[in-house]
């Protein structure tokens, strides 16, 4: 497994953002979903290594970063080199163009300099901006910016890939399209992807897991949260019902 966590809590001074979570996920695509404030940020920077969790077991690609030791550096950053991170919002200078963006994090992320040029490439071009590489990054529209967030997150062909809401500004069509290059990147990759929209989940995931006031309140397949909404709950589709009567019954 490439992601096992135990008891991982995250507290925010009174607030206890993540609440004993306990999640094992290998290769393949893993949806969390949640309404708004239920942790799954909180939890996404955890196992980006970004915060460092309150307490609790955490192993990332196969390295046990729960207690610090002298060591916890060198395995942070090496970790680091091994993953791709979308954050809800991305920093960006405004004067890079989308090349020098997605290539400074390659240089981050320790890329071999042979491979920075063609991985900058082929992630750019994965996401549909092939045309704009050139393009200043304060030209762009929303939906322009959030690839080119999903191309940087994704230039060292990460291991490990934790997307944050990756859909917000993209269009239908663009949609399609990201859905697509997830199943591909899962065939390889342990993919987690964090989102309130409950569509993204059913056609890109083949398991999810459901958040709420910090914790994991259903593990299982799309099909089973959908089988969770038959005869009850509110939504439009079968899995917007079963989402919909999970959180019912946990709040119960």
């Amino acid at each position: 497994m490439n992601v096992e966590i135990t008891g991982l809590t995250r507290r925010f001074g009174r607030t206890m953002a993540v609440a004993g979570v306990d999640l094992q996920a290998g290769p393949g695509v893993l949806g969390l979903l949640g309404p708004n404030g239920a942790g799954k940020t909180s939890l996404l920077r955890m196992l980006a290594t970004a915060v460092s969790p309150s307490s609790g077991r955490l192993r990332l690609l196969g390295r046990d970063l729960s207690s610090p030791t002298p060591s916890t550096a060198a395995q942070r950053r090496d970790i680091r080199r091994r993953l791709g991170y979308l954050p809800q919002s991305l920093g960006y200078y405004p004067g890079f163009t989308v090349a020098e963006f997605v290539e400074y994090f390659a240089l981050l992320k320790e890329v071999p300099p042979a491979r920075i040029g063609p991985a900058v490439t082929t992630a750019i071009e994965r996401v549909g901006l092939g045309g704009q590489a050139k393009a200043r990054l304060r030209t762009l529209s929303g939906g322009m910016l959030r690839r080119a967030g999903i191309a940087q997150a994704i230039v060292n062909e990460p291991e490990l890939l934790l997307l944050d809401e990756p859909t917000a500004g993209l269009d239908p069509q663009q949609r399609v399209a990201f859905r697509a290059m997830l199943r591909d990147l899962g065939e390889h990759a342990t993919v987690l992807v964090s989102t309130h929209l409950v569509e993204d989940i059913g056609t890109a995931c083949a398991r999810v897991a459901l958040m709420d006031q910090g914790k994991i309140v259903f593990r299982g397949t799309p099909a089973e949260l959908a089988f969770r909404g038959e005869g009850h709950g509110a939504g439009d589709s079968p899995l917007e019902r079963g989402y919909s009567a999970v959180l019912t019954a946990a709040r119960s």
